[in-house]
């Protein structure tokens, strides 16, 4: 019985005859991988004959299942046979005959019939069927070899979890063979370029070499691998793109959705906030979806009743935190209330920063205790990025909204890049009165080289501690002063007490200052102390100018002691000024020997970035001659930082140092304006790797070592590619012939950062004798 059915006129048959040829071919390679048993070729044909003949009863499938599988086993290893997705078909067939386990689980139903989705529609799949079909007859009988690479994904509802999983699927087709059953036809000359012309045209393939003149027989093997983890991230990316998918409700959904298929947990749920400024913004959750609108709607708390608690820890650890259990831990009641109301019972928290600042985090929430693994926590990793871009998009939206209310919209566009604005601007008006509603156009430059350079105050943090440290123990001194002068001259107990207290606050600070520690002195010296000023004041004359002397020393807008702190703020101001000043001198030089697009940002130190390439110049050509300039520019650049840092020091109440970076990557990107954040930003997920190594790399420290890469005096010089530091190295030997960088070059490899391997450095010193920078002098080089 015949139970084929015939959706394209190919003959075709079952036979394992393809197989069998092919082990008397190759018998010495499969020679040890027969089964040690008596196992042969020989043996199988002579007990069953049929089975080396074209089989179009399939019951003889289930009467020689033993040999059959036995054959099959040496194609593919049996010991995976239960646990991987493995079937074999007959050519063209719909149906496998011989499936694994796992292959049944996953993609078959009751009957044996496929229950998976795919990439492709069905008319698209059934093309791929018949070209390669055709492909075996032209390579068989005509000597035209050609390759068909039909990607195939295969998609489905996993039985235990009821989620997506996706699935790659890759054929074997070594062991299908086709038969002229008329002719072959001779083709002519006109007729083979015909056919090489329209490959991939079944009809026009049909009137040359009908179908019904040839028989396929043999069978192909299925293999599916999971590939359900990578697929999502690539649509997480595509969804990222798109603002709403993170501030509206059925775009917050999908992404809760796409994160259960990616931990492969039905229940899991989410929850995305945003920090800005001094509130935290609930921008949506999957528990709670009643807003739509980061800036309209969006739950505001202060960021106060976050202090102390896990979520701030996660935060200024930036180190994902899981709570197995909620009701067990220290989560502020009110959160855990809304949680534990919401049926759940262990969450997942995840710190999202851009640039080295916290701007929010994710929470995945489980109702089961323990759910949430610690390879969860890895694997969310690698979504960590994509949240926190699309946050920070988020919030810089929020702050457009604001500027909108202000003043009217307007951008400030960089001189480089002005003519691609005029023509979007000409082309849009255009539109306009032709009376076609239209936005501006897309503006993108691809093909863009980025050069990345960062100089950084070294310590800054560090030192901000310290001059709090300093000036509570200065104002608490000052208020120990008062006291004490007041107890000699009338020895009050409750004026002894305070003294204790303020010794005791004193002694406390001096060993460590903990988080608000600062508003709890202030908040005790207003209260406890200060009214005390005017009665005290009549104690004599030496308490009266003690009085006066705290009320000169406490600023009256922080209500305390600033005064190493405006150091440091002042020493900072002038630093940073007077590199920006330099920096935007330089590169106001270097913009008018070739254009390219330039920004700069100033907080601690500096950061700069430029974009290079031939899609950002209106006229001209770019020659690779201008990036070997620029990476030369760089190092020159860095080295008349720290020359700049070295003569300001004299100047500076806090002596600072500075600490430079440079990143190199070759690769090229794309930048797109966005234009209601009026900026431009990498254009798509593929590029984003290059902002995610940016943020991170001020924390990079060098492999096996607790040192950090960036170092006072020094040049850090990150790349990827040996080829890179190659360049590099060479730019490096002739700035050290030319006085301005000094000693060995450092051969360093980084420790990994999230995400992010493979990364290496040289790092050089500069030399530091000429203390003032000279004029950079590009043209000179």
């Amino acid at each position: 019985m015949n139970s084929f059915k015939k959706p394209y006129p190919f003959h075709r048959t079952l036979s394992f005859r393809p197989l069998l040829n092919y082990l008397k071919a190759h018998h010495r390679v499969v020679e040890g991988a027969l089964p040690c048993d008596g196992f042969s070729v020989e043996n199988m044909l002579a007990t069953a004959p049929e089975l080396g003949a074209p089989i179009h009863d399939l019951n003889l499938l289930k009467k020689h299942d033993p040999w059959i599988r036995r054959l099959i086993g040496l194609i593919f290893p049996p010991l995976f046979w239960e646990t991987e997705p493995v079937a074999t078909m007959i050519p063209l067939d719909v149906k496998p005959f011989l499936v694994s386990p796992e292959f049944r689980r996953l993609f078959l139903d009751k009957r044996g019939h496929f229950v998976r989705r795919m990439n492709l529609n069905a008319e698209e799949f059934q093309k791929g069927r018949i070209i390669r079909a055709y492909l075996h007859i032209l390579k068989k009988f005509y000597g035209i070899s050609r390759n068909i690479e039909y990607p195939v994904t295969w998609i489905i509802d996993d039985p235990v979890t009821g989620l997506e999983r996706y699935f790659q699927v890759h054929y074997d087709f070594r062991f299908v063979d086709v038969h002229a059953l008329k002719g072959p036809k001779v083709l002519s000359e006109k007729e083979r370029e015909t056919i090489l012309e329209h490959l991939t045209e079944p009809e026009v393939l049909r009137e040359l070499l009908p179908p019904e003149d040839f028989e396929l027989c043999g069978f192909f093997l299925i293999q599916a691998s999971d590939i359900t983890q990578s697929e999502v991230l690539s649509v997480l990316g595509r969804d990222m793109i798109d603002q709403e998918s993170i501030i509206s409700k059925e775009g917050f959904l999908r992404l809760q959705q796409r994160l259960r298929t990616y931990f492969q947990r039905p229940e899991l749920v989410a929850d995305l906030s945003a920090i800005y400024q001094d509130q935290v913004l609930l921008i949506n959750s999957g528990m709670e979806l009643a807003r739509n609108c980061i800036f309209a709607d969006s739950h505001h708390v202060p960021l106060d009743q976050f202090k102390g608690t896990i979520f701030e820890q996660a935060t200024l650890e930036k180190r994902i935190i899981r709570i197995p259990n909620i009701s067990e831990s220290s989560i502020p009641d009110g959160r855990k209330k809304t949680f534990m109301d919401m049926g759940i019972h262990s969450i997942m928290i995840t710190p999202l920063h851009y640039k080295g600042r916290s701007i929010g985090t994710l929470i995945l929430g489980s109702p089961k205790p323990g759910d949430l693994t610690p390879l969860d926590a890895l694997s969310m990793t690698q979504i960590q990025p994509l949240f926190s871009m699309a946050v920070n998009k988020a919030l810089d939206d929020l702050e457009h909204q604001i500027q909108s209310v202000i003043k009217e919209k307007c951008t400030a566009v960089h001189p480089s890049v002005e003519w691609r604005f005029r023509q979007a601007a000409l082309r849009h008006l255009d539109n306009l009165r032709h009376g076609i509603t239209s936005g501006m156009e897309p503006i993108v430059f691809r093909d863009v080289l980025p050069l990345y350079g960062i100089c950084d105050i070294r310590g800054s943090t560090e030192e901000r501690n310290r001059a709090v440290q300093e000036d509570l123990k200065e104002h608490l001194g000052l208020a120990l002063d008062i006291l004490t002068t007041a107890h000699k001259t009338k020895p009050l107990l409750v004026v002894k007490e305070l003294i204790a207290q303020i010794e005791a606050r004193i002694q406390a600070i001096r060993v460590d200052l903990k988080s608000g520690d600062e508003i709890a002195i202030v908040a005790f010296l207003r209260e406890e102390v200060e009214p005390l000023f005017e009665h005290l004041q009549a104690f004599g004359p030496k308490v009266f100018r003690a009085i006066e002397r705290y009320r000169s020393a406490v600023d009256p807008k922080a209500g305390t002691v600033c005064r190493l702190r405006k150091d440091l703020e002042e020493s900072v101001a002038l630093l940073t000024g007077r590199l920006a000043q330099y920096l935007d001198r330089e590169e106001a030089q270097l913009q008018q020997l070739f254009p390219h697009y330039f920004e700069r940002h100033r907080t601690d130190g500096l950061d700069y970035v430029i974009y290079v390439g031939q899609s950002l110049m209106e006229k001209g050509h770019f020659s690779p001659l201008y990036l070997k300039n620029l990476r030369l520019w760089q190092l020159k650049l860095s080295a008349g930082f720290a020359r700049l840092n070295a003569s300001l020091k004299k100047e500076m109440k806090v002596p600072l140092e500075t600490a430079h970076l440079i990143l190199i990557q070759d690769a090229p990107m794309s930048i797109r304006f966005r234009f209601d954040e009026k900026r431009f930003d990498v254009d798509g997920t593929y590029d984003v790797r290059h902002e995610i190594i940016k943020s991170r790399l001020d924390k990079a420290v060098i492999k096996g070592k607790d040192e950090r890469l960036t170092q006072p005096g020094k040049i850090a010089v990150v790349y990827s590619h040996p080829g890179e530091g190659s360049e590099i190295r060479k730019h490096i030997e002739f700035l050290t012939s030319e006085g301005y960088l000094t000693g060995k070059v450092e051969n360093l490899e980084l420790e990994n950062l999230q995400g992010i391997q493979g990364l290496m450095a040289l790092r050089v010193e500069i030399d530091l004798r000429a203390a003032v920078p000279e004029e950079i002098g590009i043209s000179r080089m």
